[in-house]
């Protein structure tokens, strides 16, 4: 069962009884609260520059918090899916996986957005180039 620690104080289990389920929520978790994080640093960075701090901005500030955090946790649940089920069906667990699950990824959601095919394809070459880089990275640490 994957376990979420943030600075190593908060801990999160959750167990939905299928691993491929408990790794989508995982990454959804996970990349989700990168992006509350982002959010949070970029809005208070405004509320400095403007010199104030109002009801309707906080009420923006937190909607964006949650919009990001719900895209970026579904996109990041959708490419842990799909690397985890790729790893399934070949058996192995090399990079390939990552390579085909950021590139499957990268054109689900490039279809998603009602794009043309010349940007799906486009979009699925750099999800599957980003997916890579990142899994070669954490090969090095």
């Amino acid at each position: 069962m994957p376990r979420t620690s943030i600075n190593g104080k908060v801990n999160l289990a959750v167990d939905l009884g299928d691993p491929f389920l408990n790794h989508v929520v995982d990454g959804f978790f996970k990349i989700g609260s990168v992006a509350v994080g982002k959010v949070a640093v970029e809005e208070t960075y405004h509320v400095v520059a403007r010199g104030s701090v109002s009801k309707k901005n906080f009420e923006h500030s937190l909607k964006k918090m949650c919009k990001e955090g719900a895209y970026w946790g579904t996109v990041a649940g959708l490419y842990v899916g799909m690397e985890y089920g790729v790893e399934r069906i070949r058996g192995t667990r090399d990079w390939k996986n990552a390579m085909v699950g950021g590139a499957l990824t990268g054109a689900l959601v490039s279809a998603v957005g009602n794009n043309n095919r010349d940007k799906i394809v486009l979009d699925a070459i750099t999800g599957g180039a980003v997916a890579t880089a990142a899994e070669f990275i954490s090969y090095l640490t």
